[in-house]
């Protein structure tokens, strides 16, 4: 097969749809192991950014995306000049998508208001490349979807163009499994799960992937793959259920949850920890577990974990907003007309990612019932539109006399940068959702553990 040959010799050109927390750190991943790489996107904000050699991520370095001799001048976002001395062209022009070898998918698969799944970027996605198809491509999907999306509904969309699945062109299916911020494990070093929709398909996925990964696994088909992720998040979804539902027990039992867990977890065996927090967070967990529960269904089968798993972890934003109600009663505040500065947009600790992120849900309950509310992320300065909302604030500074002017602090994420000791002493109420306040029973007057 010609196309092995090429991706051997790294003469293949790698085409990623989507440059966001997936596809921009692939793109850097085959920019290093010598191939060219054009990265498509329909934000022309984004693709300005590249072709002027800046990140829209913070925690991910471009570095090696960016040329040693950089171009003078960016004559057009839509061209490959961008960029041209490097091996990387940032564009929003998919006709290039036919100077391709190999195209990879990374574009979101998020719920609507029903939570069923959106298949828009997906198949809007694959009409685009049908478009521009050729034979010997190879066809890549990583965004996380329902088992049966690459073999037939993908395909289905792909073959309109005339070129057949397995012997036209090549279709395959690899979870992506990245984890924001995680320095330990980086994309490459984070073993990849590959599917092919024939045997053929499979063996050029799998050896485009051996060219950046440590570790390939391949499975049998691409439903095993797209089955293989949707498990891993409903593992974790499950889980974290699990201990969101025991803090409230052991709340009203007067038991710390927190110290539960590190007792738990010193079992060399049977046991991983799992912590409680205000909510899930980030594009997976909150979201894959429903693409399954939704194609269960047409198997007329209800899969009850899943949906309890669910119902708990989106309580858990108006759990916490109740225990600040009762926290301020206590204190003979009201909640309507207290100032309440939440710590932490982002949804888990040190970056900048704001996906699904319950400090949204916390914000829009807060003022619901009347709180004037305000934010401080060391990462976020301020907060961009989203699909769910549209909240205009910006990130305050973190004084002391900020602090003291607030009638209560929400711990919603545990920043390295947050120190507890500082909080405590400059803040009048904290209502610590990550367990920040490791000592809160020496502070039991101001710290209130949700």
């Amino acid at each position: 097969m010609e196309i092995l040959e090429k991706i051997v010799s790294k003469n293949a050109i790698i085409g990623i749809i989507g440059l966001g927390y997936v596809g921009l750190p692939l793109a850097i991943e085959f920019v290093k192991a010598g191939f060219d790489v054009i990265g498509f996107d329909l934000d022309e904000k984004k693709v300005h950014m590249l072709s002027s050699g800046e990140s829209y991520i913070k925690h991910i370095d471009i570095t090696p995306l960016i040329p040693s001799t950089p171009p003078t001048t960016f004559t057009t976002l839509t061209t490959s000049k961008a960029l041209k001395t490097s091996s990387f062209t940032p564009t929003s022009d998919f006709s290039k998508l036919s100077e391709a070898d190999c195209i990879i998918i990374c574009v979101p698969t998020p719920l609507n208001k029903y939570r069923e799944p959106d298949m828009t970027f997906v198949f809007n996605t694959a009409e685009t490349i049908a478009q521009y198809l050729k034979p010997g491509q190879l066809i890549v999907l990583e965004s996380t979807t329902y088992p049966g999306t690459t073999d037939h509904d993908l395909r289905i969309i792909l073959e309109r163009s005339g070129l057949k699945a397995g012997l036209d062109f090549y279709l395959a299916f690899s979870p992506e499994r990245e984890d924001p911020g995680n320095k330990e494990y980086t994309t490459s070093k984070i073993p990849k799960i590959v599917g092919g929709y024939t045997e053929n398909c499979l063996k050029v996925a799998k050896t485009l992937y051996d060219q950046i990964m440590t570790h390939t696994v391949p499975v049998s088909s691409t439903r095993v793959a797209e089955s293989v992720k949707l498990l891993e998040n409903i593992y974790r979804a499950v889980n974290i259920a699990l201990v969101n539902e025991l803090k409230i027990l052991f709340d009203r039992m007067g038991i710390d949850i927190w110290e539960v867990i590190e007792a738990a977890k010193t079992k060399p065996f049977g046991f991983q920890a799992f912590y409680p927090g205000p909510g899930l967070g980030g594009h997976c967990i909150p979201i894959d577990p429903f693409y399954l529960t939704w194609k269960a269904r047409e198997y007329d089968f209800h899969t009850r974990f899943i949906e309890l798993a669910g119902e708990i972890n989106t309580s858990m934003p108006y759990y916490v907003v109740q225990k600040t109600i009762e926290a301020l009663n206590a204190r003979s505040k009201s909640i309507n007309g207290a100032n309440i500065l939440i710590l932490g947009l982002a949804y888990k600790k040190d970056i900048d990612d704001i996906r699904e992120s319950p400090s949204f849900k916390l914000i829009e309950l807060l003022e619901d019932k009347g709180a004037k509310v305000s934010y401080n992320d060391p990462y976020i300065q301020k907060i961009p539109k989203t699909r769910k909302y549209k909240i205009e604030k910006e990130s305050i500074q973190l004084t002391p006399e900020n602090l003291f002017h607030y009638d209560c602090v929400i711990i919603a994420t545990d920043h390295s940068i947050y120190d507890p000791e500082f909080i405590v002493n400059n803040s009048k109420l904290i209502i610590d959702t990550r367990n920040l306040i490791k000592n809160a029973k020496t502070y039991s007057y101001k710290v209130v553990k949700a």
